[in-house]
């Protein structure tokens, strides 16, 4: 798997493509809805992408920025083959990938930078540990992470973050967790829990992480989150994300579609043993009304973006 993310037009964002994948999106590309690919790192860095854009029978539009808007490039191609091989070399941080090609560096200028925030000191520390928490929760996108800046101390008329003051904000709080991350080593909790949930899925119970923002909400859509014929489900909701992130072990939620207690407590069961083949401990006392909690659990978990 590649250490990147690519967005479509129509939206969707693949995570983690293999190289065929990837492939697989370019050449399709030139259809209604289907004309662009945005491609970042994993873990997002601001100002740092690749992308290509293509309509009908026209050339294929590639560019790549490479930490400021002054550092923009262009290249012109005539098929899918050189744009898949440049994004694949990208996508794999190999030296010299842009080589080859006839690059015209843009001259899209430089934003003006948004004026200092006018905040309040409860003001600024709670904007600062609203968005901290939510980047240790690791869910977030960079691009949703200024969106919760630029929300979050919004009154009546008031709207004291600027999108240029909430983008310039989210960027320094997300290097800062970037940069403490790379210190990291081996696979973590919710790398293990990720794990673990993969092989639920596969057995037939559908497994989401981070779903919705509250049991409520939860109960009512797991049931059309994953396949029709899935036997129960597991899933935790955002407030259990920050939870974990706080250090105060994780709920999940789970059950069995045919609403008897017997395959609830069976689905619990097979959860359980997924979490500890994965390293996790938890406690459940095994009666199908009480969630299951993963404790203790480092929540270390990587940014994506």
């Amino acid at each position: 798997m590649l250490a990147i993310t690519v967005l479509t037009e129509d939206g969707h964002r693949h995570v983690r493509p293999d190289a065929g994948e990837l492939a697989g999106l370019v050449g399709r590309l030139g259809g209604r809805h289907d004309r662009f690919l945005v491609v970042q790192r994993i873990p997002d860095l601001p100002e740092v992408f690749v992308q290509v854009w293509h309509e009908d029978e026209g050339d294929y539009v590639l560019e790549h920025r490479d930490g400021a808007p002054d550092r923009h490039f262009q290249a012109i191609l005539d098929g899918p083959g050189p744009v898949i091989a440049a994004m694949t070399r990208w996508a794999g941080r190999e030296d010299g990938w842009h080589s080859g090609l006839d690059w015209t560096a843009l001259d899209l200028g430089l934003p003006e930078p948004p004026p200092p925030l006018e905040l309040d000191r409860d003001e600024r520390e709670r904007l600062d540990a609203r968005l901290r928490e939510v980047i240790i929760g690791g869910y977030a996108t960079r691009a949703q992470l200024a969106e919760i800046a630029e929300d979050y101390l919004v009154s009546g008329d008031r709207r004291p973050v600027s999108p240029g003051q909430a983008r310039l904000l989210a960027d320094r709080l997300w290097l800062d967790r970037v940069e403490e991350q790379a210190s990291w080593e081996g696979e973590t909790d919710p790398e293990r829990l990720s794990r673990a949930f993969a092989v639920l899925e596969a057995s037939g119970i559908t497994a989401r992480e981070h779903f919705t923002c509250c049991r409520s909400c939860g109960q009512a859509e797991i049931g059309s989150a994953g396949s029709p014929d899935a036997r129960g489900y597991v899933y935790f909701h955002s407030q259990c994300t920050d939870s974990a992130a706080a250090g105060h072990g994780l709920a999940l939620l789970y059950g069995g579609f045919d609403g008897s207690s017997g395959t609830t407590a069976s689905i619990g069961r097979e959860i359980v043993a997924a979490l500890g083949k994965a390293g996790l401990s938890v406690e459940w006392n095994g009666d199908p009304s009480q969630s299951i909690t993963v404790v203790p659990i480092d929540w270390r978990k990587r940014l994506i973006g």
